[in-house]
C-alpha cells in the first residue's frame, strides 16, 4: 500500500470510530454489584466492567449472569459503557462473547485482554460479526486491544489494522511487568532502581541521580501506532492509591506522549484524571489566538507569525485544531449532562 493510500485508510478508520471521551475509564469487578451505581453516577467517563482479572475462576459464569442482567436494567445515560473479556486462552472467552453481544444492547466496546497479533482481535471480530448478524444488532459493538505482552508490542502495527471495529489501544502495565521479569510491583508507578548515578558511575561527587521511565518505550509505541492508524490511546491503571502526586504525574507522562485517557481503579482517581487529561483554559487561549493571528498573516500573504516571542506556523494550527477539538467534545458532553439531568422526574 502506498503512503498516500495507507493515509487515506487511517483517515477513513478514524472516521469510522465513535467520539468518545476516555479520559477516565473505571474498572468494577463484575461481581461487585453493588458498586455498579456509584460507578454509574461517577463523573468517570466510562465504566469498564471487568469479566477477567478481578473475578475468580469459579465465579466467572455467575459474573457473566450478573453482568448481562446489569446491562439490561441499569440506566447508563450516556456514560461509555464497556466489559473486559477473557482472553483468548480462556475457556471462558466465546461465552463472555456470545452472551454479550446477545443480551447486551447497552454496550459500546469489549476490552480484550492480552492481545498478541493480530488473530486474536480477528477472532473476537469474527465471534462479534456472526453473532451480530444472527440476532439483527443494529449498533456494533467496539474493540479495544489491551497491549500487555512483549510480543503484543512487537506486532503493535498488525494488532492496529487488524479489525475496522477497533477503537483503542491501551496499556497494561501489570502483565506486561510480569512478562518482562521486571521486578517492580507497584503497577505504573517507575522503578527507582531504573537511574544512573553520576556520583557513582562517573565519579562526579555531588551530582543527583538521574532517574528514567521504565514505561516509556511501550507507551511511546503504543501511542505512536495510535496515532498512525487513527485510533484512541489509553494507559495502564496506576495501583498505588495513596500517592495521589504519584497518579497525576503518570498521568501527565501519558498525556505528553499523545495518550487520551487512562484506567482508573478506584473513584478517588477519576477527578484528577479527568483534570489531566483534559485541555486547560491557557491551552484553549492559546489555540484561539493562534488560529486568529494565522488567519490574519494569511491574509497579508504571510505563512507564519511571532505570537508572545514564539514562531508559529502551520504545525501549530494543528496542534491548535486538537486542542479546542478536544474542548469542543468536552462542552458537547457537559451540555449532554445537563440535559440529561433536566429530563429526569423529580
Amino acid at each position: 500500500m502506498t503512503q498516500t493510500n495507507m493515509a487515506r485508510a487511517n483517515n477513513a478508520q478514524a472516521a469510522r470510530i465513535p467520539l468518545r471521551l476516555l479520559r477516565s475509564m473505571l474498572f468494577v469487578p463484575a461481581t461487585s454489584e453493588r458498586f455498579f451505581a456509584k460507578a454509574i453516577g461517577s463523573d468517570a467517563d466510562g465504566v469498564i466492567f471487568d469479566l477477567e482479572d478481578s473475578v475468580a475462576e469459579a465465579q466467572k459464569d455467575q459474573a457473566r449472569k450478573i453482568l448481562v442482567s446489569a446491562l439490561n436494567d441499569l440506566d447508563f445515560g450516556r456514560k461509555t459503557v464497556a466489559v473486559r473479556i477473557n482472553g483468548v486462552d480462556s475457556p471462558h472467552m466465546y461465552k463472555d462473547v456470545i452472551a454479550l453481544a446477545e443480551h447486551g444492547p447497552r454496550l459500546d466496546f469489549i476490552v480484550q485482554p492480552m492481545v498478541d497479533d493480530a488473530r486474536h482481535v480477528q477472532f473476537l471480530s469474527t465471534l462479534l460479526d456472526q453473532v451480530e448478524r444472527s440476532k439483527g444488532r443494529s449498533q456494533r459493538i467496539g474493540i479495544e486491544a489491551i497491549i500487555e505482552t512483549p510480543l503484543g508490542l512487537e506486532h503493535l502495527r498488525e494488532i492496529a489494522t487488524s479489525s475496522p471495529r477497533l477503537e483503542n489501544l491501551s496499556f497494561g502495565a501489570g502483565d506486561y511487568a510480569a512478562a518482562m521479569h521486571m521486578k517492580n510491583h507497584v503497577v505504573g508507578a517507575p522503578d527507582r532502581s531504573y537511574r544512573i548515578s553520576p556520583s557513582v558511575e562517573f565519579g562526579e561527587s555531588g551530582t543527583p541521580d538521574q532517574f528514567g521511565d521504565i514505561w516509556h518505550y511501550p507507551m511511546a509505541r503504543i501511542a505512536n501506532a495510535c496515532k498512525a492508524f487513527g485510533l484512541h490511546a489509553r494507559d495502564s491503571a496506576y495501583a498505588d492509591l495513596t500517592n495521589e502526586a504519584g497518579f497525576r504525574a503518570a498521568a501527565m507522562r501519558a498525556r505528553a506522549l499523545g495518550f487520551e485517557g487512562k484506567s482508573v481503579i478506584h473513584p478517588s482517581q477519576i477527578s484528577m484524571c479527568n483534570q489531566v487529561f483534559s485541555p486547560t483554559s491557557e491551552e484553549v487561549a492559546w489555540a484561539e489566538n493562534v488560529l486568529r493571528e494565522l488567519e490574519r498573516a494569511a491574509q497579508r500573504g504571510d505563512g507564519a507569525v511571532s505570537l508572545n516571542g514564539e514562531m508559529v506556523d502551520e504545525a501549530h494550527v494543528k496542534l491548535a485544531r486538537n486542542i479546542l477539538a478536544e474542548h469542543e467534545l468536552l462542552i458537547h458532553k457537559e451540555v449532554q449532562k445537563v440535559a440529561q439531568k433536566g429530563s429526569r422526574p423529580s
